[in-house]
């Protein structure tokens, strides 16, 4: 038996980590799909029968009003900030402000993104490069993927020289054969709260807030940290 899990491509490294775990402590398996935080959203209205939900804070709380979600199950991960990688051995290019970065991505000869339209990261990377000055420029450069683990997969595979990407710092560390730069400057800062919750049509919800326990528990915050969540702060 499997869980069903429906998860923002951020937290894919925190559950492949715990996956092993949560089988030896159950006996049960996880089924996880992993994509931009729309296209999850969209796949769970679809078709709600699923067991652990992973998305933005706000989005669990707007499902949570609609009763979509068990409300009191929403168990917060961490912040995730957004970053910029290279290919692992490349040089790193500078970005610790606007104009260095704004000379960095300027000069990349591809830049690797998830879905401008449904995933944060990369809605929020067109977004900077539009306040840069840069969009029409780069726009033909963009390399978009459906989520950040698959671009980055595609940029650390990819051997041309010059490539940058950006997408969330759980996905660049997740990610064999790519390196983070660092996150944004903080002018241009996006940082995402991540939650997860146990769907109201959950086939096995006992089971399946055991896991959101796990995931969200003290025994995972190291876990948690080393894969790019930082503590939340209120």
């Amino acid at each position: 038996m499997d869980l069903i899990l429906l998860s923002a491509g951020a937290a894919k490294g925190l559950v492949e980590a715990l996956r092993t775990a949560f089988h030896d402590e159950t006996g049960v398996g996880i089924t996880g799909t992993f994509g931009a935080v729309g296209t999850i959203r969209e796949q769970f209205l679809a078709n709600p029968a699923c067991d652990v939900l992973i998305l933005t804070e706000a989005m669990l709380a707007d499902l949570a009003q609609r009763g979509d979600i068990v409300a009191g199950s929403i168990a917060p991960l961490g912040r995730v900030h957004t970053g910029i990688a290279v290919r692992s051995g490349q040089p790193h290019p500078a970005i610790a402000d606007r104009a260095a970065l704004r000379a960095s991505l300027a000069a990349a000869k591809a830049l690797y993104c998830p879905d401008p339209e449904r995933a944060t990261a990369g809605i929020h990377f067109v977004k900077v490069l539009r306040e840069l000055g840069l969009w029409p420029e780069v726009a033909p450069r963009l390399r978009s993927y459906p989520s950040g683990a698959v671009a980055m997969g595609e940029l650390a595979s990819t051997p041309e020289p010059g490539l940058v990407g950006c997408t969330q710092i759980t996905e660049i560390r997740y990610t064999p054969g790519v390196e983070l730069v660092g996150p944004l400057p903080a002018e241009f800062e996006l940082a995402t709260v991540y939650s997860a919750a146990v769907g109201s049509r959950a086939r096995h919800p006992e089971l399946a807030r055991r896991l959101v326990d796990m995931l969200a528990g003290p025994t995972a915050a190291r876990l948690r940290q080393a894969g790019g969540f930082s503590p939340i702060r209120r």
